[in-house]
């Protein structure tokens, strides 16, 4: 499957993302899947590498339940914890974004995408260019800054403090 560049003078460009990175702006984004879900109120999910366990069993019901409800999720499902919620999300029939930390040049589809895929219920959405083949540390922190200008609602399952899910927390609230 060939990756859609999506530059921003296009109409299904995100108007949120215009907004929101002001003269941070990218210049284009890739895509494969359904552009549509795009228009759709999201809810990022973000969480810390190192999670306890107390706060893996809630996130893990809280992705059961956005499953359950239909909610649009957003994430770069780096994490493990954001893998194995994102498993979770795909068993229900609700639309998926994910945001790889890496362009789609190259991009291996895993098996389980698929089907969701093809149902037009996942997009897989990159704000990076070609040539940016493996994800770094640098490229992952541009990546979780695109998801949350993108989405409506920003939820953190885990914080560790001093981290970088930290620095993005208070990023995000002295946007707003």
């Amino acid at each position: 499957m060939i990756p859609i560049a999506l530059n921003a003078a296009d109409a299904r460009y995100p108007a949120r993302l215009r907004k929101r990175l002001r003269t941070d702006v990218l210049p284009q984004l890739s895509a494969l899947g359904n552009l549509d879900l795009l228009a759709l109120s999201k809810t990022a999910l973000f969480c810390s590498t190192r999670c306890p366990g107390r706060a893996i069993l809630a996130v893990y019901d809280q992705a059961t339940r956005w499953r359950d409800a239909g909610r649009c999720i957003i994430s770069g499902f780096h994490s493990p914890v954001e893998k194995e919620c994102l498993r979770i999300l795909l068993r229900g029939s609700q639309p998926v974004i994910i945001c790889p930390a890496r362009s789609l040049e190259k991009l291996r589809l895993a098996v389980d995408w698929q089907n969701p895929l093809t149902d037009g219920r996942l997009l897989i959405l990159s704000c990076f260019t070609r040539g940016n083949h493996r994800v770094t540390t640098s490229l992952a922190i541009r990546r979780n800054e695109f998801v949350a200008a993108l989405a409506d609602e920003v939820w953190f399952a885990h914080i560790v403090p001093g981290g970088k899910m930290q620095r993005l927390a208070h990023k995000i609230a002295a946007q707003d």
